[in-house]
């Protein structure tokens, strides 16, 4: 009988099964008659040994071994989603997945063209889920079986009835006769009416976790991956880029016997890479802010930064709204105040600091209010004489310190507070806005020096 490639691929894995089954029985042989002194009693174990070695052999032979396989392939399922991922004592349904090539704009089981199939069931039964998932030319046994080609089996089998005795046997994998969830399985109760609801069990996906390790460990451990390394610690060029995923986790499933849960588990250890779900940490940008005739428009950068203590400061203004002012409270309110003030200079002095071209503030579009250059660009006297003299006059000052106030009058503002001039010259001169102001311009003279 003629064997086509992908038969040959078949009977080599039956041999692969055999020979180390073959090696060990000899050893343990070996053992055996080596610890025997008597004549006749090692004649009659090797005639043993030599039958039992003899019925080894028969049962790897190619015919035999299909048949036994096709007969145990019903402890196992083949599957893209394993219940056990869930929990490891459900005793309910996995499910197989065929693959559906489409263009989905989600990453899901059904977006991977060659989804690897996983096994579930008894872990002795393994060998042959390897079996039907062996490939020739990108295409498993177990998906010619399934679109109806048996080819493969067909060269191997001594009869018509032996053959369609191993499909029937194989083709189990695929099928669960009687579906079902299980009370350790997820599950969700989704209306579809009055009164009505479909109960859902979402399973885990070890096609689209086994894909996803794949990628990962190529990235970080394959050849390549290691040569492209080397050229970037080394600050060297390389043609190829490096791929990185920053902030993985690692999920551990099935502790020291992950074969329990899946084939697929087993192979990858038990491990399941775990991808980074926090939002990105973006790195802003600090601009001069040439878009608005004042820092003190509620939706300026400053006013972001400050609107967390602006907000505790109006609840504890509320909350002591009907107390007597005590030196307690009034502590408290300078404390809130003082954090917006140091705020606002930090911002002020990340504006002075730019790595940008020296006076920005006298480009055409720049919108700021005369007073808020004066404060903000001071690097522009150095190339601007009436800058320098408008600036060393100081007037600027007051009104930075007047639309501080206001600002914070506005921010402030509630139903149930008012704020009016008083509160206003409060916070314009408040001692701490003096002396920032203060030291700021002393820092700022002795840099220039």
């Amino acid at each position: 009988m003629e064997y086509n490639e992908f038969s040959r691929i078949i009977v080599s894995y039956i041999e692969s099964r055999r020979q180390p089954k073959l090696e060990a029985f000899d050893k343990e042989a070996e053992k055996k008659l080596a610890g025997l002194t008597d004549s006749d009693q090692f004649a009659v174990t090797q005639q043993d040994i030599a039958q039992q070695r003899r019925e080894l052999e028969q049962r790897y032979e190619v015919c035999n071994w299909l048949t036994d396989a096709a007969s145990r392939a019903g402890q196992i399922n083949l599957v893209t989603h394993a219940l056990k991922f869930t929990h490891s004592d459900a005793k309910g349904s996995s499910i197989f997945l065929p693959a559906a090539p489409q263009d989905l704009a989600y990453l899901s089981t059904t977006t991977l063209r060659n989804p690897a199939i996983d096994a579930v069931g008894n872990a002795a039964a393994l060998d042959v889920a390897k079996l039907l998932q062996m490939e020739y030319e990108g295409e498993t046994l177990i998906a010619y079986l399934n679109r109806g080609d048996y080819s493969p089996l067909a060269a191997l089998a001594e009869s018509e009835q032996q053959l369609q005795q191993w499909v029937n046997g194989f083709k189990q994998v695929l099928t669960d006769k009687q579906p079902s969830s299980h009370k350790l399985a997820k599950q969700l109760y989704f209306p579809v009416g009055s009164g009505e609801y479909h109960l859902l069990s979402p399973l885990f996906s070890s096609s689209l976790a086994h894909a996803l390790h794949q990628r990962i460990t190529d990235t970080r451990f394959s050849d390549a991956a290691k040569e492209i390394y080397s050229a970037f610690k080394a600050h060297e060029w390389h043609s190829a880029p490096r791929v990185s995923y920053p902030n993985t986790a690692v999920q551990n499933i099935g502790g020291t016997k992950p074969q329990n849960i899946s084939y697929l588990n087993s192979v990858r250890g038990g491990r399941t890479w775990l991808l980074s779900c926090a939002p990105p940490s973006w790195k802003v940008i600090p601009k001069p802010p040439t878009q608005h005739k004042s820092i003190f428009h509620d939706y300026s950068d400053f006013s972001q930064m400050a609107r967390s203590t602006i907000w505790q400061l109006r609840e504890y203004l509320l909350s002591v709204k009907q107390l007597d002012s005590t030196k307690a409270i009034r502590d408290r309110r300078l404390a809130f105040t003082d954090e917006i003030i140091d705020t606002l200079f930090n911002y002020v002095a990340t504006v002075q600091n730019l790595d940008v071209q020296a006076c920005w503030s006298a480009e055409e579009g720049c919108k700021l209010k005369r007073s808020q250059p004066l404060w903000l660009d001071a690097g522009r006297v150095e190339n601007d004489e009436n800058f320098k003299f408008e600036r060393e006059g100081g007037d600027w000052q007051k009104e930075i310190a007047r639309d501080f106030g206001e600002w914070l009058n506005r921010r402030l503002q509630h139903e149930e507070l008012k704020f009016g001039e008083v509160e206003r010259r409060e916070w314009s001169t408040a001692k701490l806005f003096k002396q920032r102001l203060r030291e700021f311009e002393q820092d700022l003279k002795e840099g220039l020096v």
